[in-house]
């Protein structure tokens, strides 16, 4: 193809697949986004090559793909690892993708790319390490370091979500089932599901994540005592990695993100864990929402991975 004009990225989700070009300078000149053929590899792999040319055609110019995903590929065999997304583990996607659209492409886990996309012209511009979280239906976590993806030498670098959960209390042993076959992940406490979960478990009924919190915010005492216990978890949660990594800022991107009540508590939440006579860090919503994936695949390209 002709040198790239233009960054077009990919975010693809486990049910839908949303695009965007983006300028060099970071102007969005097309976005779309279709349904993703869930359990179908092949289905999926087009779907995805096939908005990429459609966004490229409505831009008008060539352009660089970036991809951010479930998951990962790993650097041994290149195939897709770790995904919830289970159709896609054990196939080389990238390399599939590559040979559709006639070009190199460079594919993150969704993680990554929203702490790329934070950390270039979002929550955390100008920080020199961002820590990115994705508290949705899953949770993981990415890590920028001025500016630039840190992958890490195994490819695996904010691998948060399926670490077990902090100093678990006597009621939070072994824990749930995750889908990766451990008990207890931090996934398994800390995502929108989870929060559902953990409400049904203490005050029954079948309240989605969304209800619970305008429960509590109408002060209903139990979903208050669940968006308390849910924030508990997570500021210990949090305050494991803070320890280890000490980053500048904290950007929180995914469904959950939506909750202020969790975005303004955390810090608080994580003080009494952290390691230091001083705790400062500034906790933020992810700046462009939904769309920092998308943006963060975009950006991939022209912001090299340390």
């Amino acid at each position: 193809m002709r040198s790239p004009q233009a960054r077009l990225g990919i975010d693809l989700g486990g049910t839908k697949i949303a695009g965007v070009v983006l300028d060099w300078d970071g102007r969005r000149l097309a976005q779309g986004r279709v349904a993703t053929p869930r359990g179908d590899y092949g289905a999926t792999l087009q779907a995805v090559a096939d908005l990429a040319l459609t966004l490229e055609g409505e831009a008008g110019r060539p352009c660089s793909v970036g991809v951010g995903m479930p998951g990962s590929l790993s650097p041994a065999t290149g195939r897709v690892r770790n995904a919830n997304s289970h159709w896609l583990i054990g196939h080389a996607f990238g390399t599939d993708l590559g040979v559709r659209l006639g070009r190199e492409v460079r594919v993150a886990n969704d993680a990554d790319c929203l702490a790329v996309s934070e950390a270039t012209d979002g929550a955390g511009a100008g920080a020199r390490v961002v820590w990115a979280i994705i508290l949705g239906t899953g949770v993981g976590s990415g890590l920028a370091i001025e500016g630039r993806l840190h992958a890490g030498r195994n490819g695996i670098a904010g691998e948060w979500g399926h670490n077990p959960l902090p100093a678990p209390r006597d009621d939070e042993r072994p824990g749930p089932t995750c889908y990766c076959g451990r008990r207890g992940c931090i996934e398994t406490w800390a995502s929108g599901p989870a929060l559902a979960a953990d409400h049904a478990r203490h005050h029954g009924g079948g309240m989605t994540a969304e209800a619970v919190v305008e429960a509590a915010r109408g002060g209903d005492a139990a979903a208050r005592a669940t968006l308390a216990r849910h924030l508990d978890r997570l500021g210990r949660a949090a305050a494991q990695v803070v320890n280890v990594l000490d980053p500048d800022v904290i950007v929180i991107g995914g469904g959950l993100s939506r909750i202020p009540e969790l975005i303004a508590g955390l810090p608080e939440a994580m003080r009494p864990h952290i390691f230091s006579d001083a705790f400062d860090t500034p906790v933020r919503a992810s700046q462009h929402g939904d769309d920092s994936g998308v943006r963060g695949a975009a950006w991939l390209w022209g912001t090299e991975t340390v």
